[in-house]
């Protein structure tokens, strides 16, 4: 970050990289911890928070390994949806010296959704995917959060991020956890970081909200829910 090269990139698109380093601060800083930048050519400073500590020797100075670019690509794929809004989440997990992310059986409980597995290498080209590992969602059925839950027909919507079929059939976990500690997809085997939702976070054409994930219409999907947007004119 002290480099040229560094200020070059910032500055070529200063609210978005903002953005951008917010999420990778968040997932490579341990929580309690932060990250400062002085833009050199504005004196503006940024600060950015830590919080799950997924790759602490990359923090510490030391040049990235293949487990820290794939657990930060993880990382900032289980953060993305299509609508750019901000949705809570449990994100679940190793960072690459083993450590667990830590949750609570609280956490569990109220993120009680199972939604998807992260996982790719975005620093060698390789791209990003996810895995399902909760239910599919049902017509009237829509989410902020549905690249990992969407019928097969509308995961193109989701790009980049690649669907790839279930968490299942491409992932293992250790024992009972609630994540999984390994995905494998073309040969490359790849470090994953596991999500859980609310359940309020999944909205019903028929609740009476018309939600960004519904449109207007005569039916009752969420491609067409009269009943919470209206017919449309």
């Amino acid at each position: 970050m002290n480099t040229a090269a560094f200020a070059t990139w910032f500055q070529q698109d200063r609210e978005l990289n903002d953005t951008l380093m917010q999420y990778v601060v968040r997932c490579g800083v341990p929580n309690g911890q932060s990250v400062s930048y002085t833009d050199p050519s504005t004196a503006q400073s940024y600060t950015w928070q830590g919080l799950l500590g997924l790759t602490l020797g990359w923090v510490g100075g030391a040049p990235v390994t293949q487990a820290e670019q794939q657990v930060m690509t993880a990382c900032l794929a289980a953060h993305v949806n299509k609508y750019g809004m901000s949705v809570p989440l449990s994100v679940l997990g190793r960072n690459t010296v083993g450590e667990e992310i830590e949750y609570s059986q609280q956490e569990l409980e109220t993120y009680s959704r199972t939604e998807g597995c992260f996982f790719g290498n975005l620093f060698t080209g390789e791209g990003f995917f996810v895995g399902r590992e909760g239910s599919v969602l049902e017509d009237a059925e829509s989410s902020l959060r549905a690249c990992a839950l969407m019928p097969n027909t509308t995961k193109s919507e989701c790009d980049p991020v690649a669907y790839v079929g279930t968490c299942e059939s491409l992932c293992t976990r250790e024992g009972t956890q609630p994540y999984y500690t390994s995905c494998t997809l073309n040969g490359h085997t790849y470090l994953p970081i596991t999500t859980r939702l609310m359940p309020e976070q999944v909205y019903r054409c028929g609740d009476g909200v018309c939600q960004w994930t519904e449109q207007c219409g005569s039916g009752t999907t969420r491609d067409s829910c009269a009943a919470d947007c209206g017919t449309c004119s």
